[in-house]
């Protein structure tokens, strides 16, 4: 079947706008915590940093997660100021 030519609507762009610009962006619940998960792919890694999960590094252009409290009780700013850059399958496994 061809492909239709149609625009899609100004809404539907704006919300695939908004999950492009936060990287699919989800919450996630572990031992009754809330965690925010970013996935980052590896054309955005572009520094190194040390996995919270096996002490090992994660390189320059490797895709990984950022993961920060969602529900942390000093507020926004704390939380982000948390975050932490995990490989992910040591995400996976914690």
């Amino acid at each position: 079947m061809p492909r239709s030519n149609r625009r899609r609507s100004e809404e539907n762009g704006d919300e695939a706008m908004e999950r492009l610009l936060t990287g699919w962006k989800r919450t996630e619940v572990r031992r009754g915590l809330e965690w925010t998960v970013q996935p980052v792919t590896a054309a955005q890694a572009g520094k190194s940093y040390v996995c919270p999960g096996c002490g090992r590094g994660v390189a320059t252009g490797v895709a990984h997660l950022v993961v920060w409290r969602a529900d942390g009780v000093l507020g926004d700013q704390a939380d982000l100021a948390g975050r932490r850059h995990w490989h992910t399958h040591c995400w996976r496994i914690a």
